[in-house]
């Protein structure tokens, strides 16, 4: 068996967001804010694999530079964010222009911190405001 790489990693999967109503159904849900990028995040409430989608702007360059993000937050995503994406959960990473020039490691370690966080406890808007 000469020629096979042989591993004991589990690899996770994670499926992708493909099309515009999937991105759109995202952008209803949590919002969790770097200095990388953004990540929205949705629960799907269903027993599925975790899915994620890729969003740079053309504010943030031409077509050489937007795909040059977009590679390296997907190989972030697959060597170090996949294994921590809940199942069941949709994830979109818009990009902002500093993935650039952020060295990759900071690149992993923001997007895993993203991913891993929890969300807040927030207040339903039907409460009384605190000022009065």
């Amino acid at each position: 068996m000469t020629g096979e790489l042989k591993t004991k990693e589990v690899k996770t999967i994670v499926g992708r967001l493909k099309s515009r109503p999937q991105f759109l159904a995202v952008r209803e849900g949590e919002k969790r804010r770097g200095n990388l990028f953004l990540l929205e995040v949705l629960n799907r409430k269903e027993e599925s694999e975790a899915r994620v989608g890729f969003t740079v702007t053309k504010k943030h360059g031409n077509s050489v530079e937007r795909n040059r993000m977009r590679r390296r937050l997907k190989e972030a995503v697959r060597l170090h964010a996949g294994f921590a994406m809940q199942p069941g959960h949709d994830y979109v990473v818009v990009a902002r222009r500093d993935v650039l020039t952020a060295s990759f490691d900071e690149l992993a370690a923001e997007l895993k911190a993203r991913v891993e966080t929890r969300p807040k406890h927030r207040r339903p808007k039907d409460e009384r405001p605190r000022n009065v």
